[in-house]
């Protein structure tokens, strides 16, 4: 059911979905050329509508954390990183200060002479500086991320809805098939399971009027097995598995490993996914714990998460 064909079949391509198709291939060119590893995070939740002109929709609760923080991680060892996103979700380096009121951080001083600040405070006498209190650590959070910048080894690529998720993360995978072992997937986005095909979706805004809702919604195909199975058969794949019942969770990852025949699954339990996780492949299962000491000394658990699979990723091209 989820190969390539069936997926434009079912989901009609969004616009935009071809320009960043490029983008992302030369980015995994140009950094293949180079010798670079190239690892593709996804993060944040898919959005599904219930119409045609979009008014209501269902979603998760998912900030894209995980993959934002992951993604710095990734960059700070030397990867190229593919972000694809959910717009307005968390991004590396400034997912920091995402509840921050910005206009809170920023305080009027009196302008030095013309030139001084951006132009419209300085056309009023003053430019525009940030209150270091209100941002604590924004110096070598910046500095990070110009080197990044500099580098250009970070590729944002953002998506909101179901259809655009599933055909960009089509894309990617196809763009990094041809750097074989050396492409890595970091799949944290959370992807919803049920969707409702354009056939049967009605075109306005869904009336309360006629009553208690009753919706039918179909199952979504699953990208994994053509993706390791198709677009990009060398590359190394990590998915990610959330439960809340912790008796399942080894069982549903090992399952899922026997089903889709990839590397890794990154399993956790909904209440300590931020301070546990377990590391699943077809022969082992590891442990990573954030202690309270970490955690006060502002460690994080996706540093754990990204230096094992470092690891379990070149080995994987050692033996590949």
């Amino acid at each position: 059911m989820a190969d390539a064909q069936q997926l434009t079949a079912q989901f009609a391509a969004p616009a935009g979905v071809e320009e960043a198709a490029h983008r992302m291939a030369d980015f995994a060119a140009r950094h293949g050329s180079a010798g670079r590893r190239v690892v593709l995070v996804t993060s944040g939740g898919t959005k599904v509508p219930l119409e045609s002109r979009t008014v209501r929709f269902l979603d998760n609760f998912s900030s894209g954390r995980r993959g934002a923080t992951s993604a710095e991680y990734f960059l700070e060892a030397g990867y190229a990183v593919i972000f694809l996103h959910r717009h307005r979700s968390l991004f590396p380096f400034s997912r920091r200060y995402a509840s921050l009121n910005w206009l809170d951080a920023l305080q009027l001083v009196p302008a030095e002479g013309p030139g001084q600040g951006e132009e419209l405070a300085s056309a009023s006498g003053f430019r525009t500086e940030v209150a270091p209190k209100a941002v604590p650590g924004l110096v070598p959070v910046l500095q990070r991320y110009q080197r990044v910048k500099e580098a250009g080894t970070l590729l944002s690529v953002e998506f909101n809805t179901l259809s655009e998720y599933l055909h960009l993360l089509m894309a990617g995978a196809q763009a990094l098939s041809p750097l074989g072992n050396s492409a890595m997937f970091y799949l944290a986005a959370a992807v919803s399971d049920f969707y409702i095909p354009a056939s049967e979706m009605p075109e306005h805004k869904i009336q309360s009027s006629s009553g208690p809702l009753q919706i039918s919604m179909k199952m979504v195909p699953k990208m994994l097995s053509p993706l390791v199975r198709e677009w990009a058969p060398q590359a190394f794949v990590i998915s990610f598995k959330l439960e809340t019942d912790p008796t399942i969770i080894t069982e549903r990852a090992q399952r899922a490993l026997e089903l889709y025949r990839h590397q890794v699954v990154v399993a956790n339990i909904l209440e300590t996914l931020r301070t546990h996780v377990l590391i699943i492949t077809q022969n082992s299962s590891t442990d990573l714990y954030l202690s309270e000491q970490e955690a006060a000394q502002g460690k994080e658990i996706e540093e754990k998460i990204v230096n094992d699979l470092l690891a379990r990723h070149s080995s994987f091209i050692n033996q590949n």
